[in-house]
This record gives structure tokens, C-alpha cells and sequence, in this order.
């Protein structure tokens, strides 16, 4: 087949005949491919560093890794507020505990214990606590679950807010939920894995909305960093998960007229209030 620069020979450039049209682009992206293959590998510990902070039980100094903030990409954020970001999960890293003593809070109530709350986690948690390695480049979510739960164990013995008792409860609830959504769905045990995660995450996220509930009725704002807007519809996004519609509802309503509200939770308490018009319908249904 004849090539499209072929008769260049009559005018001495018979060597330019066999070019390649296209040469050049096809080198640009043979290089943009190439690039595009060295993408460098993300690790979890790239979004991590070692914090330090000061036990306020036993005065022991505490190293404990701590997500980088603003380094992590946000994704998308669920119905109940648990915010998913790209490449890791920073609900494994909220957790602080002394190794020696025992003492555990989420990072926003590890500190400002009075002098009977340390007593109580000193004759009920140190006397009896197994000193651990907490001092790790990164946790699994088996043994973030085991930090939660001793945060909630800390949480009940120096009798802290029911507020601060449900925010434990919740994250613990959004850690299982993390936990279901890594499973490898082509395993055989898949379905049961995922249905015990489910089952321990409703349980979590029950006593989250019993405990907003009742912080609700006797705390002041910002509760847990959230304004009263924002806890009012948790505790609406809580209670329709639990089918307490009546409750819901109520909440959804006051949001959606609250002048103090702001429109982007606004916005939120409308996509609820789709998502609950159809659950009630779908119930009435039944």
C-alpha cells in the first residue's frame, strides 16, 4: 500500500516518505500512559503522626498516632453524619488509652477529669488493668473496636454525661458499619460477617440514640462539638433507623422551621424527610 508521502523521491526527500504521521502524539501518550501507571501507592500510615499527650490519671506520657488533618480526601458523608474518606478510616484513631493504667476517652474528652472521677478509674480500671502495647504504626479494626469499648468502660465508671457515653456509642456503631463495608463479598462467610457487623452496629447506635435522648433533656450546647440543630437531627436519623417515626418526624419538623438552623442542615432534614415519608408509607403498607 502506497504511503501518503510517497513520491517525495522526485523531489530528493525519498527518506521522509516512510514517516509516521501521527509519531509525535502517539509519543505523548505513550509517556501519559506511562505516567499514569506510576500513581505511587498509598499507604495508611501516610495520613498519620505520633501525638503526644499526658495521661491524667497516672500522669504517663502517651504517644498515640493521630490522623493528619486536612490530608485525608472526604468522600461522602451517611445519612447519620459518619464522614468516609479515601484511603482510610479515621474513626481507628479517635480512641486514646494509657498502656499503664488503663485510662481511655475519645481525643475530645481525654482530658479535665476531677480529682473523684480519677479515683473511680484508679480502684475500678488501673488496679485491675493488664498493662498493653498501644505504641503501633497502625490499628486493625478488631482492635479499634477494643479501644471503643474500653472508652465506654472509662465513660460509665467516672460517670460521665450521657452525652459523651453516646458519642462512644455512635462512633462505635460507624466502626462496625466501616468494618461490614471492607468485607471481601466473594468470601463464604460474607453474609454471616456482615450480619453480625450489622447487628453490633444496631446495637451501638440504639444506645447512641438513648443516650442523645436523654442528654438531650438535662445538657447544654454545643454537645459534643454539635449544635442543637445537629443533634436534633441525629437523634431523627437515629430514631427513624429504629422505626420511632413519631419522634423523627417531630425532630425533622422543628429543623425545617428552626430559624437558627442552618440551610445545609436544612437541606439534610428534607432528604430525611423523603427518606421517612417513604419508610412510614412502606410500613402501612405492610
Amino acid at each position: 500500500m502506497t504511503g501518503l508521502l510517497s513520491g517525495l523521491e522526485k523531489l530528493g526527500l525519498k527518506n521522509l516518505e516512510s514517516m509516521d504521521i501521527f509519531e509525535e502524539e502517539k509519543k505523548k501518550e505513550a509517556i501519559e500512559q506511562a505516567n499514569k501507571q506510576k500513581v505511587p501507592e498509598v499507604h495508611e500510615t501516610d495520613f498519620l503522626f505520633d501525638k503526644t499527650y499526658e495521661c491524667p490519671v497516672c500522669d504517663n506520657k502517651i504517644k498515640v498516632r493521630t490522623m493528619k488533618a486536612g490530608k485525608a480526601k472526604l468522600l461522602h458523608t451517611d445519612l447519620d453524619l459518619r464522614p468516609v474518606y479515601e484511603h482510610i478510616e479515621p474513626l481507628k484513631y479517635d480512641a486514646i488509652i494509657c498502656p499503664e493504667c488503663g485510662y481511655a476517652a475519645l481525643s475530645r474528652y481525654f482530658g479535665g477529669l476531677t480529682a473523684g472521677q480519677i479515683k473511680a478509674i484508679k480502684d475500678t480500671i488501673s488496679k485491675s488493668y493488664h498493662k498493653t502495647e498501644q505504641n503501633k504504626e497502625t490499628y486493625t479494626f478488631e482492635e479499634a473496636v477494643e479501644r471503643y469499648k474500653l472508652c465506654l468502660a472509662n465513660a460509665i465508671v467516672k460517670h460521665a454525661k450521657a452525652s459523651e457515653k453516646a458519642y462512644i456509642c455512635l462512633k462505635g456503631g460507624w466502626l462496625q458499619r466501616a468494618m461490614a463495608e471492607t468485607l471481601d463479598k466473594e468470601a463464604s462467610d460474607y453474609s454471616t460477617k456482615r450480619a453480625q457487623f450489622k447487628e453490633q452496629e444496631r446495637e451501638f447506635l440504639k444506645n447512641a440514640l438513648d443516650g442523645f435522648m436523654a442528654a438531650r433533656q438535662s445538657e447544654n450546647y454545643p454537645m459534643c462539638g454539635m449544635d442543637e440543630s445537629t443533634v436534633e437531627y441525629l437523634i431523627a436519623v437515629l430514631a427513624m433507623e429504629f422505626e420511632q417515626y413519631d419522634i423523627s418526624s417531630r425532630l425533622i419538623s422543628g429543623i425545617l422551621v428552626s430559624p437558627s438552623a442552618t440551610s445545609r442542615m436544612k437541606d439534610k432534614a428534607r432528604n430525611v424527610k423523603e427518606v421517612l415519608i417513604a419508610k412510614i408509607k412502606e410500613k402501612n403498607a405492610g
